[in-house]
């Protein structure tokens, strides 16, 4: 398949439109073996954008991460790499948990260059607002860590637009380094943040977007219309608050009148899903999961889809909606 290349918000930098993430897998359901065959078979079809946190699986991931591309021995100017800092993987600390300040960034960005064995993130987020450090202290901190060399470029996460008006405004005030890029959950049932609530920072900031759980956490691809099976990440220890949200039964019912439309094109519901996101123009990169090489290799065919959503596929997906 032919990768896409989109630029990274108002960045120079191109990211492929499909990049693949670790959020609840790697250092929980995938080890460091597994990581290196999904990252690989990722690298292989164009993907040149992994996204990480400092909080999955308390830093585990990152690690799992970093060795799985220094086993690759990837070329570091051919990936992009990123990290996202808030919530914090030391337990008790007041200034180290669910904060923006500049000492717990500092030191945040400090533990995932070395958890990952590179001496720069080409990417790093504030993984959620803080509401009580002052948004100017948080912009002088990123700017600083992009300017000291520690990162490339910085943006946002689940900020609102008010937020992130905010923080670009700061950053133009004082000539300091903005945002770029927010990463917001995006698909076909979680829709209004990205088309209406964030519509005039495209056109005032050329706000880039890396999108995550494209296919809803599994709920897209259709497999928990009769339960939760035992493999999925809806059975998945700690992600019980996820449970509700798959066994809505107006959101499977809303999935289940899309199966036809993908039945017609002759594809999946999964890629179906991660093909509309990428249709959205505003998004830079829609950010794929996946714990089995079979799971990966199924999403990254949704490159195939993308063509065949022509204007009256995209109005029967809308009617269906």
């Amino acid at each position: 398949m032919d990768m896409e290349y989109r630029r990274l918000g108002r960045a120079g930098i191109k990211v492929s439109v499909l990049s693949f993430g670790s959020w609840v897998t790697f250092g929980t359901q995938v080890n460091e073996d597994s990581a290196t065959e999904l990252l690989k078979a990722a690298y292989d079809s164009g993907v040149n954008f992994f996204d990480n946190a400092e909080v999955y699986a308390s830093g585990v991931s990152e690690t799992v991460m970093g060795a799985a591309i220094k086993r690759l021995g990837l070329r570091r100017s051919s990936y992009l790499v990123s990290s996202k800092y808030f919530w914090g993987i030391n337990p008790g600390g007041v200034n180290e948990r669910n904060t923006l300040n500049r000492k717990y960034l500092f030191q945040a960005v400090d533990g995932s260059l070395e958890r990952f064995g590179v001496d720069h993130l080409d990417l790093v987020y504030c993984h959620r607002a803080d509401k009580e450090t002052p948004i100017e202290e948080t912009v002088w901190a990123m700017h600083d860590i992009v300017n000291r060399g520690k990162a490339l470029y910085w943006g946002t996460s689940e900020w609102s637009a008010d937020e992130i008006r905010a923080a670009y405004e700061i950053a133009e005030r004082h000539h300091l380094h903005k945002p770029i890029v927010e990463q917001p959950q995006y698909h076909l049932l979680h829709r209004n943040r990205v088309e209406q609530e964030y519509a005039r920072l495209y056109e005032d900031y050329s706000l880039g977007l890396t999108t995550w759980s494209p296919l809803a956490s599994g709920l897209l691809t259709g497999k928990y219309k009769d339960g939760i099976p035992s493999d999925s990440r809806g059975a998945l220890s700690g992600y019980d608050w996820l449970k509700n949200s798959l066994q809505d039964k107006q959101k499977i019912e809303t999935v289940e009148r899309l199966r036809p439309i993908a039945d017609d094109l002759g594809t999946s519901l999964a890629k179906l899903s991660i093909a509309w996101c990428v249709k959205n123009p505003h998004v830079s990169t829609v950010i794929l999961g996946a714990s089995r090489l079979s799971q990966l290799q199924e999403n990254l065919a949704a490159m195939e889809v993308i063509s065949m959503l022509t204007p009256e596929v995209m109005v029967r997906i809308e009617e269906a909606l």
